[in-house]
């Protein structure tokens, strides 16, 4: 039986190549709001980043979500990233 594939995805601050499990996915939906996507399905631009409150801290400071995402991203986002890592 061959192994199961695993999902590499990119982290859009250290640009590290990481199991999408390792990662969180933060998506602009199609109404241009910015949400935390648990399950890793949900419809819209999606960016990832690593769980590692340094890089979180880094993409806010600067403003590497934005960048990608194309649009301000809330402080409040920020905030809930560092609580779930915590």
């Amino acid at each position: 039986m061959k192994p199961k594939k695993i999902p590499m995805r990119r982290c859009i601050v250290t640009k590290e190549q990481l199991p999408k499990s390792e990662l969180i996915r933060i998506v602009r939906t199609p109404e241009n709001k910015v949400v935390i996507d648990l399950t890793g399905k949900q419809n819209g631009r999606g960016a990832y980043l690593k769980k590692d409150i340094n890089v979180i801290e880094k993409a806010y400071k600067n403003k590497i979500l934005n960048k990608h995402l194309e649009v301000d991203v809330p402080n409040v986002l920020f905030e809930e990233l560092r609580e779930m890592i915590k």
